[in-house]
């Protein structure tokens, strides 16, 4: 009897400090599904990180999810009730998406995939960013954001 080949995980459980501190070491840019307890992680993006992990076959995309409740880096993500996702590279914050917007999630994450690659082949500097809504707490500028699609 043939064995079965093992189902590579799609995403990585990110369950504590210790386990984010650890992810953000990772090659490549790192998608995370910043979650609530009371909610769980986003399903319906499942599907779309599945198809683009097929799609570019790189070994320098990561998806993640990461219950904000247990990880005091996400401190700032709590009590809010959309899904937020965070990408990651290097270790630094490169770029924020609220909601489930699938064509600017694929946008984003095609975008910054290609700026590493660029980053890690010829040594150009990696553009950061800073989450004004997380840092002010701030729906309104939260909204505002949401409505021109913007992602800094």
């Amino acid at each position: 009897m043939a064995a079965k080949k093992k189902e590579v995980e799609l995403q990585i459980n990110i369950t504590s400090q210790e386990l984010w501190e650890e992810m953000l070491c990772l090659k490549g840019l790192i998608v995370v599904d910043a979650f609530q307890a009371w909610c769980g992680p986003c399903k319906t993006v499942v599907d779309l990180f599945q198809k683009i992990r097929n799609e570019v076959g790189s070994n320098l995309l990561h998806f993640a999810v990461a219950e904000v409740d247990s990880i005091d880096a996400l401190e700032g993500y709590r009590g809010q009730c959309q899904p937020v996702f965070l990408f990651y590279a290097e270790g630094e914050l490169v770029a924020v998406v609220r909601g489930v917007n699938a064509p600017l999630l694929q946008k984003t994450i095609l975008e910054h995939l290609a700026g590493e690659r660029k980053v890690l082949e010829h040594g150009r500097e990696q553009v950061l960013m800073r989450d004004r809504a997380k840092e002010e707490g701030s729906t309104a500028a939260l909204q505002g954001e949401q409505r021109e699609g913007r992602t800094d």
